[in-house]
């Protein structure tokens, strides 16, 4: 193990904790000298997570490079995390369903990076495991949140914040997220289970999966 690289991360995530707590003492103090509006806080508080957001991602790239390679091939065992966080397989007709444990964020400020990272460690998992993600030239991403009325913080699809999933797969399994390449459909089911389920399939599998849907049929995988 290097020492002064050590040094040198954890020095990295001191400030970027730093940068976090300043942000939280600022909210305070602006609280207790007069009373700010709701959208003021909210901003404040977006600025906020978004500090401790990426001391989390930068702490949890610092560990995962120091991780000991399990085979001659180099590779990490993946993370305790990605276990409880949500899955990925392969369907018929090559479809991709990632689930994840969780409800889209809202993004009315800022784009959620932590939901982004989970994706691609996700994906990454899945490759570890052996086996091949597929790549769609032209392909609809169908992101079905499942969740009842109390678990779910954010109602209005546009203040959703769908972009994380489609920056995280954009160049890996999709060469870009423009209009022309990528199709978006946001659905919505009641349920307890408050999940996230994103398909990707080729864009002309958009009929049979709609109309395998309509008629009642489940076309993943829970």
């Amino acid at each position: 193990m290097n020492t002064e690289t050590l040094i040198q991360d954890m020095a990295r995530v001191r400030y970027l904790v730093g940068q976090s707590c300043a942000a939280s003492e600022k909210l305070v103090n602006q609280s207790f000298r007069e009373q700010p509006s709701p959208r003021a806080v909210r901003e404040d508080l977006e600025t906020a997570v978004g500090q401790f957001e990426r001391a989390t991602l930068e702490l949890r790239r610092i560990c995962e490079s120091y991780e000991e390679p399990v085979n001659a091939g180099g590779r990490t065992p993946p993370l305790p995390s990605r276990e409880i966080t949500g899955g990925v397989e392969t369907l018929d007709r090559q479809r991709l369903h990632i689930r994840v444990n969780t409800l889209l964020p809202s993004c009315r400020y800022r784009a959620a990076e932590w939901l982004s990272d989970t994706i691609r460690r996700l994906l990454d998992s899945y490759e570890q495991s052996g086996r091949s993600l597929p790549y769609y030239s032209r392909a609809l991403m169908v992101i079905e949140e499942r969740s009842d009325i109390s678990g779910r913080k954010v109602f209005d699809q546009d203040n959703k914040g769908w972009k994380a999933v489609s920056n995280a797969i954009k160049g890996r399994l999709i060469p870009d997220d423009d209009q022309y390449t990528l199709g978006i459909a946001l659905l919505s089911v009641r349920s307890a289970e408050n999940a996230c389920h994103i398909i990707l399939m080729d864009a002309d599998d958009a009929g049979d999966f709609f109309m395998s849907r309509g008629r009642g049929g489940c076309p993943y995988a829970v």
